[in-house]
């Protein structure tokens, strides 16, 4: 099968969005070159990953990279991709370049793209993530491993904004928690939380390729007896009680449901957000704080922050 090879040069602050703009087009899959993984301190016992090329990386800004078969409707599928990137400017979302390149790979060099970015990451003090086709032994007995697959997931869980919610969900999840995952993505939000011992975990996106993806992870990682997957718009409709709340998605989404958050909480349980570029944090931060919650901690991890919110 011919594959169509759509580079966007464009900002970290554009990566989610625009990912899921491709995801949502069809996309085989997902590349971001970001030129920081040249510089990254990592964990002797990857040393695989030190193996990049810095002639793969921009000088400058994030290059996404998604692949698309070669049909009829691929003129119309991609303007239609260009369309929603530029929509994203009515958000207050930076572009950047917004630079955008076609070209044609075949089903082989597609398959060798996936391995050539994506290795075992160690994210926290407990979870390393893992492709499943790499054979990995943890490296401690207490290591929580958790097994993805690119080609059916909406991110490889290493990005920095799923990296704090992951290090903030090890903070928080206790043992016989029940959590939601608002915008679960890949589902590895969810996988987590069941991981750290929640009895229940509730996962939810508005998109139903999203919720297919989740479900695969889900199983995957043998955790389908704890985590509901289900397509559903944020909150709404949702009249469980959780101890924690959990969301990697836009600032401005975030936004939309800060006080139905807060609502669906325990007296004492934590809201979680990430996703949240640097100069949208004291907007969600005041949000927050409108809505009632206190801010227990702020993590930063490169241009992104994440907040641990207390009700």
């Amino acid at each position: 099968m011919k594959w169509s090879e759509i580079s966007i040069h464009t900002t970290e602050e554009a990566v989610e969005p625009i990912s899921n703009i491709l995801h949502e087009a069809g996309a085989g899959g997902v590349v971001i070159e970001d030129p920081y993984d040249l510089i990254k301190e990592r964990e002797d016992q990857y040393g695989e990953i030190y193996q990049l090329d810095p002639e793969d990386y921009p000088d400058e800004g994030v290059i996404i990279k998604a692949y698309l078969p070669v049909n009829s409707f691929l003129g119309e599928t991609v303007e239609g991709i260009k369309e929603r990137i530029n929509n994203l400017l009515l958000y207050d979302i930076d572009l950047g370049r917004n630079h955008i390149t076609i070209s044609e790979v075949n089903e082989e060099e597609w398959a060798t793209a996936w391995k050539k970015y994506y290795r075992p990451v160690k994210v926290s003090k407990k979870f390393t993530i893992v492709p499943t086709w790499e054979l990995y032994e943890p490296a401690h007995t207490d290591e929580l491993i958790i097994e993805l697959d690119p080609g059916m997931a909406f991110g490889t869980g290493t990005h920095p904004t799923t990296v704090l919610c992951i290090q903030a969900l090890e903070k928080k999840v206790q043992k016989g928690n029940i959590v939601i995952d608002v915008g679960t993505g890949s589902g590895v939000l969810s996988i987590t939380s069941a991981l750290l011992g929640a009895d229940k975990v509730i996962a939810l996106d508005l998109d139903p390729v999203a919720v297919d993806s989740a479900r695969l992870n889900v199983k995957l990682n043998k955790v389908q007896h704890l985590v509901q997957v289900k397509q559903n718009n944020l909150l709404d409709d949702i009249d469980v009680k959780a101890n924690v709340i959990v969301a990697n998605i836009l600032a401005e989404v975030i936004l939309r449901f800060v006080r139905d958050a807060h609502e669906r909480l325990e007296n004492g349980g934590y809201f979680i957000t990430s996703g949240i570029i640097q100069n949208k944090k004291h907007e969600v931060e005041q949000a927050l704080i409108e809505a009632g919650f206190t801010i227990e901690e702020t993590m930063t991890m490169e241009d992104w922050v994440a907040f641990i919110a207390k009700k």
